[in-house]
């Protein structure tokens, strides 16, 4: 069911200022940096490993992010599980007894399918199925 851990969302106030600490710091490499509409999100997505992390600042107060950071402040939000076919993996975990956010995939940073789960379903920790093309060729 699950491929790899895709990555692993950090929220931050300032994409900016956190870079100071994941590039200068950890000398981790800057993918690239993407607008998301839909979340009202700025991402910033770094190589560290065979994984990413992104970074994720909210573009205005109401924003899932900002929102986040406003209840818990800053640090990880959630952590994204590289799947295939993720409207049968939505599926599964249905029957399965898991309570969904989206109980259908909507695209995210990357134009990646995604989808995440509850947390009250997960022991408190926000998952993320995310389908990307790197997925889809995984089988």
């Amino acid at each position: 069911m699950i491929q790899d851990i895709n990555h692993i969302g950090i929220a931050v106030k300032s994409i900016e200022d956190s870079l100071l600490f994941y590039q200068g710091v950890l000398g981790l490499k800057l993918e690239g940096l993407e607008v998301v509409e839909s979340q009202q999100v700025k991402v910033a997505f770094l190589l560290a490993g065979n994984t990413r992390l992104e970074l994720l600042e909210g573009m205005i107060e109401t924003s899932p992010i900002s929102r986040f950071i406003d209840k818990k402040g800053e640090g990880i939000h959630h952590i994204a599980l590289g799947v295939h076919r993720i409207e049968d993996r939505i599926a599964e975990l249905h029957t399965k007894g898991i309570q969904m956010i989206d109980n259908q995939p909507r695209i995210g940073a990357h134009g990646a399918s995604i989808a995440f789960m509850h947390p009250k379903s997960a022991g408190g920790v926000l998952y993320e199925l995310c389908e990307g093309e790197d997925e889809e060729d995984k089988g």
